[in-house]
C-alpha cells in the first residue's frame, strides 16, 4: 500500500524539513527506507527534541527554523560522513546561518519545475510511460496543483525564476470539421490533466503578469514522434509543423522537452536524438529560432519496452552535428534511482571509481570530445535524491559533472513539486561540499561559491537568454488570493511535507 510521505510522517511523528527518504511521483514504485536513512531520521528526531526543549520551543516550530534544517545536515554528517558544511552552533542559534548563508545570495533558476493541471497526479497511471504502475491511489489535486506551485516555488523558497517543464503528451489539432481546437479541447483525457504545453504557457503568462516581471519560462512538449502517419509509417510532418508553429508563436516556448522513451503518437516506437526524424525536427526548429533541447535521460524503468532509449549515448552525435544547438541532459542521466530494488547494483555503482550507469556514458562523451561545448548536465532528481539517499554518491556525481563538463555546464533543477518546496534542496546545495579525501583520490575540485552561483542560475540564464540584472519584483501580497489560495495573511507557514508517495508499511 502507498501513502503520501507527508501523511506517513505525520502518523510516525516525523517532522523534518529535509526528506528522510526518496519519494515517488508515481513514476516508480516507492522503496523502503535504507538503514542509514532510518538512522538519520532517528537522529534528527532525537537531536531536534533536545534542542527544542532547551530553547523552550515546540519541536514543530523548531523544525521550521534554520536551526532545524541545520540539525538535519548534522545528522547526515554523523551517518554518511562529512559532506555538509554545518557547525554545531547553527543547530542552536539562527544568526550563524544567516551570516554564512544569507537569503537571496544566489540568482536561482529552477530548470525542472512541475505541477499538474489542478487535478490528481493519479492520472499519470493512464499514460504510457508509467503503465508499469497499477496501484489504486488516493487523489490529492491540491498538493500538485498550480496554486500550490506558486506558493511553494515563490513564497516558500529562494527560487527567482522557474522553467515550467512538461511531461510527454501530444495535443489534438482540429476537430472532425477542421476547426482548430483550443485549450482543454486539445488535450482531453489524462494528457490535459497533467501539464500540456498550453497549460504551461498560461501559467507562465499569469506568473509574469502577477509579479510584473520575468519570473517564469515554459517548455514545449512537441517531439519528433508525436504526430505519426501510421499508413506510411513516418512523421506526419504537416501536423508536426502546425504544432511547432503554435508552440513557438502562441505558447512562447523557450525550449523543447523531449522524452525519447515515450510514444504519444503511437508510432510503435520512441526516437533518438541522433536519428533522421530528430534531425528533421531540429532543422525545422532552427529555422524558427528555437535552438535549445532539454531531454530526459536516465530513469529507464519509466517504460518497460522503450526504456533503453533513455540512454544518453545519442547525445554525442546530435550535439556534434548541431553545434549551434544546446542540449540539456535532465537527471544527469542516472539510469536507476534509489527507488528501485538493488539500485546500487543495478547502476553498477563502483565506490572505487565513483562510476555508475548511465551517468558514466554521459561523462565518457565529454572525455572523447573535450572541445564539445553545447551539452549541459541538469541535476533535478539527481543531486537532491542522492543527497537524501547516499551523499557520497552525490559527491561523485557532482564531482564528475564539474570535473568533465565544468561548473559552467551544470544547471540547477529540482523536479519539484514532487518534493514539496525546493528550499531544502537549495539549502542543501549551499552547504554541499566534496570531501577532501575524495578530491585527492578522484581529482575532483572543491565547489566554490562562484561555481554554485553558475549552477544555481547563471548558466541557465545564458541558455535561456535571461537578463540576470533585470529587476524582478516580489510577488504581491494578494498573489495567492488571486490564484484562490490563502497563505501568509491567513497565518500560513511553510510545510515540511514532501508530496510524493512512500510505502505505508515503512
Amino acid at each position: 500500500m502507498w501513502i503520501r510521505k507527508g501523511l506517513r510522517d505525520q502518523k510516525k511523528g516525523v517532522d523534518s524539513p529535509m526528506p528522510t527518504q526518496a519519494v515517488s511521483n508515481e513514476e516508480f514504485t516507492p522503496r523502503p527506507q535504507s538503514e542509514p536513512q532510518k538512522r538519520v531520521e532517528q537522529l534528527i528526531g532525537e537531536m531536534s527534541e533536545v534542542r527544542a526543549k532547551k530553547l523552550g520551543m515546540q519541536r514543530r516550530d523548531f523544525m521550521r527554523t534554520s536551526m532545524g534544517l541545520a540539525t538535519c545536515f548534522l545528522a547526515q554528517n554523523q551517518v554518511f560522513g562529512k559532506v555538509w558544511e554545518v557547525d554545531e552552533i547553527e543547530t542552536w542559534e539562527t544568526a550563524p546561518t544567516e551570516e554564512k548563508f544569507p537569503k537571496s545570495e544566489y540568482f536561482i533558476i529552477d530548470c525542472q519545475a512541475h505541477f499538474t493541471n489542478g487535478l490528481p497526479v493519479g492520472n499519470f497511471r493512464t499514460m504510457e510511460f508509467v503503465q508499469n504502475m497499477g496501484f489504486q491511489l488516493k487523489n490529492d489535486a491540491d498538493s500538485y496543483g498550480y496554486r500550490n506551485f506558486v506558493k511553494e516555488m515563490f513564497f516558500d523558497s529562494e527560487t527567482m525564476m522557474v522553467v515550467i517543464s512538461g511531461v510527454p503528451g501530444k495535443e489534438n489539432l482540429r476537430d472532425k470539421n477542421g476547426r482548430v481546437l483550443v485549450d482543454m479541447e486539445r488535450t482531453p483525457g489524462p494528457a490535459g490533466k497533467v501539464l500540456p504545453s498550453w497549460v504551461m504557457s498560461k501559467a507562465r503568462k499569469q506568473i509574469n503578469e502577477l509579479s510584473g516581471s520575468q519570473r517564469a519560462l515554459n517548455q514545449g512538449n512537441l517531439a519528433p514522434n508525436h504526430y505519426w502517419d501510421k499508413v506510411k509509417n513516418q512523421i506526419d510532418k504537416a501536423s508536426c509543423l502546425e504544432q511547432m508553429e503554435r508552440e513557438i508563436k502562441e505558447y512562447g516556448i523557450s525550449s523543447w522537452k523531449w522524452y525519447c522513451h515515450t510514444d504519444p503518437g503511437q508510432s510503435g516506437n520512441g526516437f533518438q536524438l541522433d536519428d533522421d526524424n530528430a534531425q528533421w525536427f531540429i532543422e525545422e526548429s532552427r529555422k524558427r529560432g528555437v535552438r535549445l533541447i532539454s531531454t530526459h535521460k536516465g530513469y529507464s524503468y519509466q517504460s518497460r519496452t522503450l526504456g533503453h532509449l533513455a540512454n544518453p549515448k545519442d547525445v554525442e552525435k546530435a550535439a556534434l552535428r548541431n553545434p549551434d544547438f544546446n542540449f540539456v541532459v535532465y537527471h544527469s542521466a542516472i539510469k536507476h534511482g534509489p527507488n528501485e530494488p538493488n539500485w546500487l547494483e543495478s547502476n553498477k555503482y563502483d565506490p572505487k571509481t565513483g562510476d555508475f550507469e548511465w551517468h558514466s556514458v554521459l561523462m565518457d562523451i565529454k572525455k572523447r570530445n573535450p572541445k564539445m561545448n553545447n551539452v549541459y548536465c541538469e541535476i533535478g532528481s539527481f543531486f537532491n535524491i542522492l543527497a537524501v539517499t547516499d551523499p557520497k554518491m552525490a559527491a561523485h556525481g557532482m564531482g564528475k559533472n564539474i570535473k568533465y563538463y565544468g561548473a559552467d555546464h551544470v544547471v540547477w533543477g529540482t523536479d519539484c513539486l514532487w518534493w514539496g518546496s525546493p528550499q531544502w534542496a537549495i539549502d542543501a546545495f549551499k552547504r554541499f561540499q566534496i570531501p577532501d579525501d575524495m578530491c585527492e583520490q578522484f581529482g575532483y575540485k572543491k565547489i566554490t561559491k562562484e561555481d554554485k552561483a553558475k549552477i544555481f542560475g547563471l548558466n541557465a540564464a545564458k541558455l535561456y537568454k535571461v537578463d540576470v540584472k533585470a529587476k524582478r519584483k516580489a510577488m504581491p501580497a494578494d498573489t495567492l488570493e488571486k490564484v484562490k489560495i490563502a497563505y501568509l495573511e491567513q497565518g500560513g507557514q511553510r510545510e515540511n511535507a514532501a508530496h510524493g508517495w512512500v510505502r505505508a508499511d515503512d
